[in-house]
């Protein structure tokens, strides 16, 4: 089931991004009255879903859901249709635009990509509002996994700065890291001021990681709830009871309470708790999991959640800031591709990896903030100078436009056939990173 929600907002999320990015070339060749042929929601090898005529233009669904497109009349494309481009340029044709009209035609697309991220994450901040964990709350430290322990964090240390920079969302320090490829970690260890050298070619095994989570908050073992037949809630544990030991060990954290347990699954523990003032006892027959079957209490409770409420007005520029920040933070990732100490290249992933990053769970705030997101990517990768995308053509208009010459058709059909090549290698290589990360 969790697999079906995954796709069914992925499928969604792209249809989404395919309909109002391949609308940016169809308004903008309206606008200049030239021709679209079609207009299709996923590609149509062989057959469509569906399809239908209006006016001069086919609209329908394919059945392959790697994207969409506009068949431009007079146009060298995906279609490669060598016999239209044979003929005698006509008025509502593209070639037979002045170069800054195709320009904005192939600007369209990306250009509604942004607008919709912007739009959405106006309306986010509008309706929902923002929300944050500083840094600076997270007071027990950090877990560190063994990524991090590798790169030199411990368990309990406190974070302050990433090469001296404050970072005040918590949960944007993974990022940090990576993105700017940080080369040190300021953080208290033991009450004392300590820092620490981020080993060198560590960001490449970060991203191999598959995980921003390689440091979470530390966070007291408060019952928040149990599962059925809890073998703690059977013993006697309480919600809110705070569990502090195990066999007279003083463990006050919640992930050194599940590394005491590990080797005594179906075997019976003492529990030392705190109930209100007083200090209870509690012996606890484990599962064959080495549970108690006892839940955390929403660390939310635990820490002081900053938050931020936004007019509609408020959120307008609020939008757009994020919009530009995330724009950003793509444009770090890309630059980590081309970096060959990092190998970001094999951490590249397709639609699985797409996928993996929607809930398990429908949630609108996290399907909308995800499309957003997905939508800045889809626009910033389609504007890359690679013949086949939006960028080539991009990079071809303005070769004319600053020369004066045009390139000629035959050169365009080649580079749209090398552009589609080398797409079609970076899919397969992407999906060989996902099914090897399967396995």
């Amino acid at each position: 089931m969790e697999i079906l929600i995954k796709a069914a907002q992925l499928l969604l999320s792209l249809s989404i991004l395919v309909i109002f990015h391949e609308f940016g070339h169809f308004i903008t060749a309206k606008i200049f009255k030239t021709r679209v042929e079609k207009f299709y929601l996923f590609f149509n090898p062989w057959f469509s879903i569906f399809k239908f005529k209006k006016g001069e233009t086919e609209y329908g669904m394919g059945w392959l859901p790697l994207g969409g497109y506009v068949k431009i009349s007079g146009m060298i494309d995906e279609s490669m249709d060598k016999e239209q481009m044979s003929q005698p340029p006509q008025p509502y044709e593209f070639r037979a635009k002045p170069s800054w009209q195709r320009l904005i035609i192939m600007l369209g697309g990306v250009t509604v990509n942004i607008i919709l991220a912007i739009g959405i994450y106006i309306t986010m901040l509008w309706y929902w509002g923002e929300q944050y964990l500083p840094t600076s709350e997270v007071k027990y430290g950090i877990v560190a996994d063994s990524m991090a322990e590798q790169m030199g964090l411990r368990d309990g240390d406190r974070i302050l700065t990433v090469d001296n920079e404050v970072v005040e969302d918590f949960y944007k320090i993974p990022a940090k890291i990576i993105l700017d490829d940080a080369k040190t970690i300021q953080v208290i260890r033991d009450d004392q001021p300590y820092e620490i050298q981020i080993p060198q070619g560590y960001i490449g095994k970060l991203l191999k990681h598959q995980s921003a989570a390689f440091i979470m908050p530390r966070l007291p073992f408060y019952i928040g709830g149990f599962t059925n037949d809890s073998p703690g809630k059977e013993a006697g544990l309480l919600e809110d009871d705070r569990i502090i030991g195990v066999n007279d060990s003083l463990l006050l954290f919640f992930d050194q309470f599940k590394g005491a347990l590990e080797n005594h699954a179906g075997e019976q523990v003492k529990i030392t708790a705190l109930r209100g003032a007083d200090t209870v006892n509690i012996d606890v027959t484990l599962d064959e999991n080495a549970r108690i079957g006892a839940a955390l209490r929403d660390p939310s409770s635990l820490f002081k959640i900053k938050r931020h409420e936004y007019s509609f007005v408020s959120a307008i520029p609020a939008g757009f800031n994020r919009a530009f920040a995330q724009i950003g933070s793509y444009w770090k990732q890309l630059k980590l591709l081309v970096n060959p100490e990092v190998k970001a290249y094999e951490s590249v992933g397709s639609f699985i990896s797409i996928g993996n990053l929607f809930p398990s769970v429908w949630d609108w705030q996290s399907f909308w903030a995800l499309t957003a997101f997905l939508s800045i990517m889809l626009g910033i990768l389609n504007v890359l100078p690679i013949p086949a995308l939006d960028g080539g053509h991009v990079l071809f208009l303005l070769y004319e436009i600053i020369t004066g010459r045009k390139p000629s058709d035959k050169f365009l059909e080649y580079a749209q056939v090398v552009g589609m090549v080398l797409l079609f290698g970076l899919l397969i290589l992407a999906n060989i990173n996902d099914i090897m990360r399967l396995f």
